[in-house]
């Protein structure tokens, strides 16, 4: 029997309460490179995926690269922001744990669908322009990453 999936977007919403707006943007940016991570330990479980799951990885990498790049000091920030929010990685991992290899690639999809959701939000919400075009940029990155873990789950 398979496991009820978590409510990522409640996760998300009662994680981000803690964290000062204008630094929400970094904090998303830190779970993107959680994500980068789970990906490649993907790669090595799924051989014959390897490479799709490494574009994955190297497309969540692209997305923290931009949005850290809008911050002159992005990784004083998020040093500041792990002391602060240490619960970060425990709680990426816990959404994961004890789950089949299929369970977490959907679980994953739906995070990438969420993220997309949230780089718009985060988009609308700026009068930065330079901001907006890059949150806007990074929501076509987890969209694709959705798509192929989606086929990848449908193929299994």
């Amino acid at each position: 029997m398979q496991q009820e999936l978590p409510d990522l977007a409640s996760i998300l919403a009662q994680a981000l309460t803690g964290v000062a707006i204008e630094q929400r943007p970094l904090w998303v940016a830190l779970a993107e490179r959680m994500a980068a991570e789970r990906y490649r330990h993907w790669a090595g479980l799924l051989p014959g995926r390897s490479a799709e799951l490494l574009a994955c990885a190297a497309r969540e990498e692209d997305i923290a690269r931009r949005v850290e790049a809008l911050e002159p000091d992005a990784a004083s920030i998020q040093r500041d922001i792990r002391a602060k929010h240490p619960e970060l990685a425990e709680t990426y991992a816990s959404l994961f744990a004890g789950r089949g290899v299929a369970q977490q690639l959907e679980i994953q999809a739906r995070g990438e669908r969420l993220g997309a959701a949230t780089w718009r939000a985060f988009a609308a919400a700026t009068a930065d322009a330079r901001a907006r075009e890059t949150f806007l940029a990074c929501a076509p990155l987890e969209e694709a990453n959705a798509a192929c873990l989606e086929a990848l789950v449908r193929s299994e």
